[in-house]
């Protein structure tokens, strides 16, 4: 095992050699799929396949382009009238305030209260901001039409990701995720290791009434984490923490710059083998990759939960004094609001009439192809609204386009087309470590 400075602070290893559970040397041939450039070049290949109607799955529209661009360049002006949109990131989720309600700072209000708001403390409060946004996103996978999280603290009932949000906010909060006595604002793999679906159940207010899609996934999920995070001290340190990612991180920053991408690849590489029953090559998990005939060897990575990560990592780092630069290097994120807008404005059209009338699995060659239309969609769609609110991409990068922004409005017409609720356009069966 290798030894790390005191304190259990992760220490210098760009996977190459010992202190990771799978490392992934740059020659290593699962190593081209590990990054959000993989994303977007396999996802344009799949577009241009479908765009030349060799498909016989989608027709692809992008003639919808400017009438999409329109409606999100709306939404973002209604809910960000100076155009001040922060990033799509889960600490979002963490401000819901419910319908019509004032968004909560439950971060600041948590921060004050352990006595950590100063700026002395801005690198602890990095390495809690990690240690709770981490496992939150991990259980962000749909919740299910018919889960509810009542907020105690303001007696708001909350649902789908704003619920599931609150919810992990609330048990990190207690102490959930920590290994230490009287230190609850931390994630600890040998706590984590030890998370079963009723702890899940009983934090999640998951009953008979209110069932939530995927308990055993997501319990099973953070489960691996704690393992993985054991095996990688390289990132996480020892005892394993998941907060002492941020200081591998800063190890590797040049004059307290990092790039968007080198997070992810972090990301890809020290949690991957957490992924279950996925695609692999040579012993590496590709974890959100799907097959697809069109893609280069027959595959397409998305990465969506791990990109989400990483955008939901920019604040706590940037808090620290970190400057992560090349955003726009990541993807937009294939999933249901986003991947819903184009559908409903018809960016993309199944040739099967029954589509949308039947559930669909993870892996079916429709939903892939679906999702790698999605990724392609929103760069196009970026690009559109950018002209529309006369803003550079240096000035509105990827990450608050998505948040203004096609994230909502695909919220916001799936609301106008299926009421009540809003729910996607189709149904896709979810284990809870996907969507």
């Amino acid at each position: 095992m290798t030894e790390f400075p005191e304190g259990g602070r992760a220490g210098r290893d760009d996977g190459l050699g010992s202190g990771w559970h799978s490392p992934v040397p740059p020659d290593h041939p699962a190593a081209a799929l590990l990054s959000a450039e993989a994303v977007r070049t396999r996802c344009a290949v799949v577009t241009d396949f479908v765009a030349s109607g060799e498909s016989e799955l989608f027709t692809w529209h992008p003639d919808r382009v400017h009438a999409i661009a329109d409606y999100v360049a709306a939404t973002i002006r209604r809910r960000y009238p100076t155009l001040q949109v922060p990033y799509h990131s889960r600490w979002r989720h963490f401000e819901s305030g419910g319908p019509g309600q004032a968004t909560i700072n439950r971060w600041q209000i948590l921060c004050e209260r352990a006595g950590m708001s100063g700026p002395e403390h801005r690198e602890e409060r990095a390495r809690i901001g990690i240690d709770l946004v981490i496992p939150s996103v991990l259980l962000d996978a749909g919740a299910g039409p018919d889960w509810r999280y009542r907020d105690a603290a303001s007696d708001m009932m909350l649902t789908r990701s704003e619920g599931l949000g609150v919810a992990s906010f609330d048990l990190f909060a207690r102490g959930g995720f920590s290994a230490g006595q009287g230190d609850p604002l931390r994630s600890d793999a040998d706590r984590l290791c030890r998370i079963d679906a009723s702890t899940i159940a009983s934090a999640f207010q998951v009953a008979q009434h209110n069932p939530l899609v995927g308990l055993e996934g997501r319990a099973g999920l953070l489960r691996r984490l704690g393992e993985v995070m054991q095996d990688t001290p390289a990132v996480f340190g020892s005892p394993a923490r998941l907060g002492n990612l941020y200081d591998y991180l800063a190890s590797h920053a040049r004059e307290g710059r990092i790039e968007a991408s080198f997070v992810l690849r972090t990301l890809l590489v020290a949690l991957g083998p957490v992924w279950p029953g996925r695609l692999q090559i040579q012993g590496i998990s590709l974890g959100d990759c799907w097959r697809h005939p069109a893609a280069p060897e027959g595959m397409v990575p998305f990465h969506k939960l791990t990109q989400w990560l990483t955008y939901s990592l920019l604040e706590p780092l940037e808090d620290a004094g970190l400057t992560v630069t090349g955003l726009d290097a990541l993807t937009g994120l294939p999933e249901y609001r986003n991947g819903g807008l184009l559908y409903d404005f018809e960016l993309m059209v199944p040739r099967d009439a029954t589509f949308a009338s039947r559930a669909h699995a993870v892996d079916e060659p429709e939903i892939v192809e679906w999702r790698a239309l999605t990724v392609t969609g929103l760069d196009l769609i970026a690009d559109g609204v950018r002209q529309a609110l006369g803003l550079s991409e240096a000035d509105f990068p990827l990450a608050r386009v998505l948040e203004g922004g096609t994230w909502a409005a695909g919220r916001r017409v799936a609301a106008q087309r299926r009421p009540p609720g809003g729910p996607p356009p189709f149904a896709i069966q979810s284990d809870g470590t996907v969507f």
